[in-house]
């Protein structure tokens, strides 16, 4: 088995990808990285297919576009994609997002810690 160059993280990011095949819908991002994600969805998407994906990743502000992702895999409601062409601003706010995502945990481990400490 391919080990993954990327952590993933699991994240809860409304999505929704199109194609020039005429394949589109929406779907649950349900894991992150710099590299790819996972997206749950009831629409039927093949491995090999070019997707068009849009991830409403922080309230508020628009979805990250990918311009192009490739489908990897696909099982029952899931399928796999590798992102391959972006445009450098949402590469750097896709970066930014995984980053930031990445802090989480320690950022509420040191905040419980500091609010432990000051009781």
């Amino acid at each position: 088995m391919e080990q993954r160059k990327n952590l993933r993280f699991h994240v809860q990011f409304r999505s929704s990808f199109s194609s020039i095949a005429m394949v589109g819908g929406e779907g649950s991002v349900v894991d992150l990285s710099i590299r790819g994600c996972r997206i749950e969805s009831p629409i039927d998407v093949q491995p090999g297919a070019s997707l068009e994906v849009r991830i409403a990743a922080i309230e508020h502000e628009p979805p990250i576009q990918i311009q192009q992702a490739l489908v990897r895999w696909s099982r029952g409601r899931q399928f796999g994609l590798e992102f391959v062409t972006m445009a450098p601003e949402e590469w750097a706010r896709l970066q930014h997002t995984v980053s930031q995502i990445e802090m989480e945990p320690y950022e509420r481990d040191k905040q419980a810690t500091e609010r432990n400490e000051y009781s």
